[in-house]
């Protein structure tokens, strides 16, 4: 440990002192072999050691908890930030440390002393401590220190994560009168938090795989764990399902989104939410072939469009060698939702040079306008983001279709 700028510690002081002697007598059992200890000797020790590590963490806390002078003396940015760089630690855990500290040292101060005391370990703390901040705020101080004292009680019986279920009730236990109020608050600020802290993210792993990693509140995670189940049900099937259970519900999961009904899903695009498979007629009628996927830059095989087709409500494009449409389905609106397919199909995205919105998020633009005699059909139409849209009707704006499709926009002078 480098020595502060400010001066050299003294050697003498108790905490000093009592670190010394730690390390001395730990140094006389540094090549004691346990295999020779007898088995209430390991069994005691054992116990012993957990309570003095307590007792040592609380020290180093409660130092901890008062040594902002030691970061500012060596312009660090706070105490924990020195800490990772002194004793080469992870900063998530100096800085989970230093909370804990700061915790023991100015509200809990029940909880420091069961810590020193050997009668709770430091994982027990970090739950009640946590737990004992979870309360809502307008609860009476008396009653969290009740709190305090009854989760420090239990620690002689409870390990971490028995205490984090009493913690969660621990209201209705020492103040059941205002019981369902604070909960009622605390479920609504867990709500608020979980809507926060949802997120979704998809990760293509190159190797035919997507990964999903995501949070979820736990009423959303419940019912979509719910659902699944309904396909992992072993009776759906004669024999025993012997898979481990994530690849049985990873599997659940594509079914449940083969099972998912589209024409109940919100509009997207401009028609209902639809996936769109092209594929050439030559594949259509051949085992060995490949089909696109609309809206994703991918291949599946033709057998895999052909078997989503019958019951995933995709739609099958089928392509001439030109990639031209030759059937997609058919309606008397104008820019029907065929015609909205078949533009997808063709421009994939916005046609403004240089944009690149994907064609899901588009609107169909007619290239001559309806009151001028434009025709609604596909050799009349281009896709254009809502900016270009807008920019299309814009009088104060020129726009142009260059050779390749793509529509340039310029500013009349």
């Amino acid at each position: 440990m480098h020595a502060l700028a400010a001066g050299h510690p003294r050697l003498d002081h108790p905490v000093l002192s009592a670190v010394a002697r730690m390390s001395e007598a730990l140094g006389d059992v540094a090549s004691v072999n346990p295999s020779f200890m007898r088995t209430p000797e390991k069994a005691a020790a054992l116990a012993e050691l957990t309570r003095v590590e307590s007792q040592v963490a609380e020290l180093r806390l409660r130092i901890l908890a008062d040594a902002d002078d030691v970061a500012s003396e060596l312009a660090g940015r706070d105490v924990a930030g020195w800490l990772q760089w002194a004793t080469r630690c992870r900063g998530e855990d100096a800085r989970a440390d230093l909370r804990l500290a700061l915790a023991l040292d100015r509200r809990y101060p029940a909880l420091s002393a069961a810590l020193r005391e050997g009668s709770a370990n430091l994982a027990q703390a970090r739950v009640v401590a946590k737990s004992l901040d979870d309360l809502p705020a307008e609860i009476p101080t008396e009653i969290v220190a009740r709190a305090e004292e009854t989760l420090v009680g239990h620690c002689a019986e409870f390990g971490p994560r028995q205490l984090a279920q009493v913690g969660r009730r621990i209201v209705e236990v020492v103040a059941p009168e205002i019981a369902d109020a604070a909960e009622a608050k605390a479920l609504t600020r867990l709500e608020e938090n979980a809507h926060r802290a949802t997120r979704l993210s998809f990760h293509r792993v190159g190797d035919g795989t997507t990964r999903i990693t995501g949070l979820l509140p736990d009423l959303a995670a419940t019912r979509l764990a719910t659902y699944l189940q309904a396909f992992t049900n072993p009776r759906q099937t004669s024999t025993p399902d012997r898979r481990p259970y994530p690849r049985r519900l990873g599997k659940a999961f594509v079914r449940f989104l083969e099972a998912v009904d589209p024409q109940r899903l919100p509009a997207h695009g401009g028609d209902a939410t639809t996936v769109v498979i092209t594929m050439t007629h030559e594949a259509l009628t051949q085992e060995l072939a490949t089909a696109g996927v609309i809206g994703a830059d991918e291949k599946i095989t033709a057998a895999q469009a052909r078997r989503l087709a019958c019951h995933a409500h995709l739609i099958p494009a089928v392509l001439d060698t030109d990639s031209q449409v030759l059937d997609l389905g058919r309606s008397t609106r104008l820019f029907t939702p065929a015609q909205r397919k078949a533009l997808l199909i063709r421009d994939r995205e916005c046609r403004a040079e240089g944009c690149d919105i994907p064609g899901t998020w588009t609107e169909a633009h007619h290239w001559i306008p309806w009151n001028h005699g434009g025709r609604t059909d596909l050799t009349n139409a281009v896709l254009l983001c809502s900016h270009h849209h807008h920019r299309a009707h814009d009088p104060t704006y020129e726009a142009d279709r260059l050779p390749n499709g793509d529509v340039r926009f310029s500013r009349r002078t």
